[in-house]
């Protein structure tokens, strides 16, 4: 960030101008990784579903399907914030004509209001942060008051949402799981009939608690890498 100090050089309009630029393009690449680092994730958790959902692990399934709910979401959220993004770099594009015949930066409401928006994404607060001070400074924006500060996300899934997560777990297995299916009733493992099952349940008795205990700390860890991503 630039240095206005007592003794610095205030920066040119225009070296302003480069300079957020650049940021808001840095910003828009770190966007575009945390997307397909999210979708990697995904596509190793809807494997997942499907073998559980084999298994008759209807719980664990419902449990991964929320989570790619709320990755979703997070996704839809990315994907806006990069079209934010873009219209900070069409406003500035703009502002570079402006500086050429009024000599100065203009005030912009629509910068103002975007940048307060970005400023609620937690990867981006601190970079948006610092423009607006910066902006502020140069009179493109206006001093923010604390109500624009308040963070209005809430991450928890919401009654309305469970829906998605039928739709998500009918996509994923094929319409075993999810819509109309009644997810209390326990599932019979695919290719296994009414008489087989007795006896293979008899034979997986021994490895069931360890099968269970590997299974569980498989679901926490992949549950905890797409909570990291969102974060």
């Amino acid at each position: 960030m630039f240095n206005f100090g007592i003794f610095a050089k205030p920066p040119k309009p225009d070296e302003l101008v480069r300079k957020w630029r650049s940021s808001v393009r840095t910003q828009e690449r770190e966007l575009d990784r945390q997307l397909r680092n999210i979708t990697t994730e995904e596509a190793k958790v809807k494997r997942s579903i499907q073998q559980l959902a084999k298994k008759g692990d209807i719980s664990s399934c419902r449990s991964l399907a929320k989570e790619l709910v709320r990755s979703q979401k997070q996704k839809d959220r990315i994907i806006t914030s990069k079209a934010q993004l873009n219209s900070i770099l069409m406003e500035l594009t703009r502002q570079v004509a402006l500086i050429k015949v009024a000599g100065s930066l203009q005030k912009s409401t629509q910068v103002m209001k975007t940048v307060n928006q970005l400023m609620r994404i937690p990867q981006l607060q601190h970079t948006m942060m610092e423009m607006s001070k910066e902006m502020i400074r140069a009179g493109v924006i206006e001093e923010m008051t604390e109500e624009m500060f308040d963070d209005l996300e809430d991450d928890e899934l919401e009654e309305e949402a469970e829906a998605e997560v039928e739709n998500v777990l009918a996509q994923i297995t094929d319409g075993v799981l999810g819509k109309a299916k009644n997810v209390a009733t326990p599932v019979r493992p695919v290719g296994v009939s009414q008489k087989q099952q007795p006896l293979q349940q008899q034979q997986s008795e021994n490895a069931a608690d360890v099968s269970e205990t590997e299974s569980e700390l498989d679901l926490d860890d992949m549950r905890a890498r797409l909570s990291a991503l969102r974060s």
